[in-house]
């Protein structure tokens, strides 16, 4: 009766939360955003903002790769595991002050829902919630049974809304993140338990302890599945920053909140929080920027069922050891026996089915159903690059020289229209295209660095909305990121008298989840300071002109492939010698589009599949 009057008010302070967050959903993420800022430094003033509202766009480029390397990614964007892990952690908190389980409960309930549109409320981000709820739901549950069962109505819930999200790498790993936890917790915990005494905060240390190895050891086959990489640090980053996150993410959350008050002071509340997000960042540089500590691997089908088929008797053997003296344990041992086959099961379909949605082909396959397909067009002296995420519109950076015939390679390529055409700079090779494609493609926005007055005029003629963008400004398109990292704003408003334009030139570095790539326009890396963190492929600046600076650019990036765009039987010797030279010294596979012509690269979960000669 008393947990029962204590809920009711509980519910009706949910309610108004929720009441706010969908009415005002805007002003809330606003002045939370200008609240998060306030009195800390800059990078942790954006891994803040980063935690709290997923916005990593600002996160500087070795900052964010360092998270990524060290297994600590999902910190920086909101997933359904990540939103499982902070309700996980937050439970104990809120045990720690005599909240009753059944208010636990709505209280961890309604911070999803409350964070879900303050987040952003795109699909990705309501996807998250589903997933951090059923999260909470299965842990809070008291049986084994009930928590398998919300699980799989979840997912029925979630495919029958949109059956291709089987396909969706971060679905399936929120969903296999949640079945390890609940698989695997409970006899880590027990495990625990003889070092770490049950109760207080060294039990909510075992508890973090038990889920974070758990959800860890459950996704990493299946990382390694799709992406093509493990980390060897994760588990180590993941224990070292596990006192840190969950402080760091309730702060975020509190700031924020007080932050949606006028004149409520939040300097406090960050200054307490940057020196937790200065230890999680330099945790993961500690974790991500050794050489060991990111490898890569080829993982198939094959691969995929046979380590969960491991993972799954390793967990039984290990039961079955720690509990042979009882017999109650030996059963619950051939339960988690039964379980795990089935979970492999599972594990095999959901990657099946999202195989079957990859389509591959030639160079002028249309984008593909699930993946990123970039095409190096062959536009002879000139750039133009095309980039297709799945379910989102086209981009071309680029589009070569006048009178290519650019709309017609466009619509080999199953092309229509564009969500935007990124100018690099002023020059008729890259932009003469461009001008052709106005008025005959519809083009949703044009991204330039410096005034291009005829093109703009010829843009806005036809409706096409201009955007000027500089270093740290981040275009989108579905799951595809393109940060310009060169210029600064301040070069583009004060420009040295008698530079070089190449130098002006726009770079971007192209990110399609773990993928990523580095569009270096003309601007050689030995006049542009840019340090990308490892890229997988570099488009290789300037036609390959003689670069003094592209040793020590391939020795910070490490690119797997490096691809040139120069016409065939050029006047200008491109691409030098002495580039071709660096690239093979650096052991960086090469291609380039006079001789290999158009090139596409097709990402998907089973890594990069290489085209040449469309």
């Amino acid at each position: 009766m008393v947990e029962r009057r204590l809920s009711i008010p509980v519910v009706l302070g949910i309610v108004v939360l929720i009441a706010i967050a969908l009415i005002h959903t805007a002003q809330v993420r606003e002045r939370a955003e200008g609240a998060l800022g306030r009195g800390m430094p800059a990078r942790e003033r954006e891994l803040a903002r980063g935690f709290v509202l997923g916005q990593d766009e600002r996160i500087d480029a070795v900052t964010k790769e360092d998270f990524r390397r060290a297994g600590l990614g999902h910190l920086l964007a909101v997933s359904g595991q990540n939103v499982t892990l902070l309700a996980l952690l937050a439970s104990p908190a809120l045990a720690a002050f005599g909240v009753p389980l059944r208010s636990r409960l709505v209280w961890i309930l309604g911070l999803i829902v409350f964070y879900v549109p303050l987040a952003g409320a795109g699909p990705s981000i309501q996807r998250a919630g589903v997933m951090g709820a059923l999260g909470v739901l299965a842990t809070l549950s008291g049986r084994r049974s009930s928590r398998l069962y919300a699980l799989g109505v979840a997912a029925v819930v979630t495919l029958a809304i949109d059956p291709r999200i089987a396909a969706d790498v971060g679905w399936q790993l929120s969903f296999v993140a949640v079945l390890g936890i609940l698989l695997l917790a409970a006899p880590l915990r027990e495990a625990l338990a003889g070092r770490l005494p049950v109760g207080g905060w060294r039990g909510a240390l075992g508890e973090g302890i038990a889920v974070t190895i758990a959800a860890t050891v459950a996704t990493a086959p299946l990382i390694a599945f799709h992406f093509g990489t493990v980390s060897t640090a994760t588990l180590v980053a993941n224990l070292l920053v596990l006192p840190a996150v969950a402080p760091a993410m309730w702060l975020g959350m509190l700031t924020a909140t007080a932050g949606q008050v006028p004149g409520i002071p939040v300097e406090p509340l960050n200054h307490l929080n940057a020196p937790l997000l200065a230890y999680i960042a330099q945790v993961a540089a500690w974790c991500g920027r050794p050489s060991w500590a990111y490898v890569h691997v080829r993982l198939g089908l094959g691969g995929l069922v046979a380590s969960y088929a491991a993972l799954a008797a390793a967990v039984v053997v290990a039961l079955r050891i720690a509990h042979a003296h009882r017999i109650a344990s030996l059963r619950r041992s051939s339960s988690q026996a039964r379980v795990w086959a089935v979970t492999g099961a599972v594990m095999v379909a959901l990657a099946a089915v999202g195989a079957g949605w990859t389509v591959g082909g030639g160079a002028s396959a249309a984008a593909p159903v699930s993946g990123l397909r970039v095409e190096v067009l062959d536009v002879g002296q000139g750039d133009a690059i095309l980039l297709q995420p799945s379910r989102a519109p086209a981009v071309l950076v680029d589009g070569g020289p006048p009178g290519d015939d650019l709309a017609s390679k466009l619509n080999a390529a199953g092309v229509e229209s564009l969500g935007a055409a990124v100018v690099t700079h002023d020059q008729s090779d890259h932009v003469g295209g461009i001008e052709e494609l106005l008025g005959t493609l519809p083009i949703g926005r044009l991204a330039y660095s410096r005034a291009h007055r005829r093109l703009l005029a010829e843009a806005a003629s036809v409706g096409v909305e201009p955007l000027r963008v500089a270093a740290g400004d981040t275009l989108r398109s579905g799951a595809l990121r393109l940060r310009v990292l060169w210029p600064p704003a301040d070069l583009l408003a004060h420009p040295l008298a008698g530079s070089d334009p190449n130098t002006q030139a726009l770079v971007v570095l192209a990110r399609w989840h773990a993928f990523s790539m580095l569009l270096a326009a003309d601007a050689e890396a030995e006049a542009v300071p840019i340090d990308p963190g490892p890229v997988d492929v570099l488009k290789v600046a300037h036609h390959g002109s003689d670069d003094a600076g592209l040793g020590a650019l391939l020795e910070r990036a490490a690119p797997k492939l490096a691809i040139v765009s120069v016409g065939e039987d050029n006047p200008y010797g491109h691409p030098t010698p002495g580039t071709i030279a660096t690239l093979a010294d650096h052991g960086v596979a090469t291609l380039r589009t006079d001789r290999d012509g158009a090139i596409a690269l097709d990402i998907g979960r089973r890594g990069i599949a290489v085209d040449i000669g469309g």
